[in-house]
């Protein structure tokens, strides 16, 4: 009886040997996610022509969208999406006007069925992002996510690179992380805008767990300067897998916390050369 306990047991453990403690087995796909896209990546192309714009984003592969309606009725551009088979989990505002009306706000991302709204940039001098220009955002955000709840939808703080300004023995990141509501404040990370600011993408998204509920999919070109300002030259945005950042790393620890949606933003202006081969890097990362 003891001889078939411990043979049972053996056998259990060697099925489980390929799998780590997350679920995953050797060779399963790094991303976990759908294939999203950042509405910004088609900067060029939307205002030419919308329908034509999507088609491209379909046969991309995309089947996930964070972005505006490009001039169109919101109705109407969900369901040029919905067509397409693309949802739009998340839409974008600017900081004004979710400091000045955020119904106005919840009321667009209902309309086209996002769950999230997700702001990316607090006004400031360039360069020079402040403890009173974090304070600022810190008590818009808490006002408005608390409206934006109330409406059934998440807001989330987009981090673009400026805000790890050192502060105390900390940064003003942290600062602002801290000092929002977790009810009513969650994150996205832009890995490039992380690292291009000095932060480390992976070691955050270990400190601050769930609070990340989304991503930002860009690379940052080997030896280019960096600094703390949230703005680089398009020649620096390389596809995945050609620059600095440790995507891999980056994926294993986002699924380790449960992150639901990446989307990859091309700022490059090369974004119909980059955006399949940022494609076909994601897909060929496995565990």
């Amino acid at each position: 009886m003891k001889k078939t306990i411990l043979f049972v047991i053996a056998i259990l453990m060697i099925g489980l040997l390929p799998f780590n403690s997350f679920g995953q087995k050797k060779g399963d796909p790094l991303l976990q996610a759908p294939l999203g896209i950042a509405a910004y990546s088609f900067r060029e192309h939307f205002p030419k022509d919308v329908i034509a714009t999507l088609d491209v984003i379909q046969k991309m592969g995309f089947t996930e969208y964070e972005g505006g309606t490009a001039g169109m009725d919101p109705a109407e551009f969900k369901k040029l999406c919905n067509e397409r088979g693309i949802s739009i989990p998340s839409t974008g505002t600017g900081f004004e006007q979710l400091a000045k009306d955020p119904q106005a706000v919840a009321d667009q991302a209902k309309a086209l069925g996002a769950k999230y709204v997700m702001c990316a940039w607090v006004p400031h001098k360039r360069g020079e992002f402040n403890k009173e220009n974090a304070d600022n955002a810190i008590k818009v955000f808490n006002e408005a996510g608390k409206v934006l709840k109330e409406n059934g939808l998440i807001f989330k703080y987009h981090v673009h690179g400026y805000e790890f300004q050192p502060y105390g023995k900390s940064t003003l990141m942290d600062y602002m992380i801290e000092n929002t509501n977790p009810e009513y404040v969650s994150l996205q990370m832009d890995v490039m805008w992380t690292h291009f600011g000095g932060g480390d993408p992976v070691a955050l998204l270990k400190k601050y767990g769930n609070r990340w509920v989304s991503l930002h999919l860009k690379d940052f070109r080997k030896g280019a300067p960096r600094d703390m300002t949230g703005l680089t030259g398009p020649e620096n945005d390389v596809p995945l897998g050609e620059g600095e950042l440790d995507i891999p790393g980056i994926l294993r620890e986002s699924n380790k916390i449960g992150i639901k949606h990446m989307f990859i933003e091309d700022e490059s202006d090369k974004e119909m050369e980059n955006l399949p081969k940022s494609i076909a890097y994601l897909k060929s990362l496995k565990y």
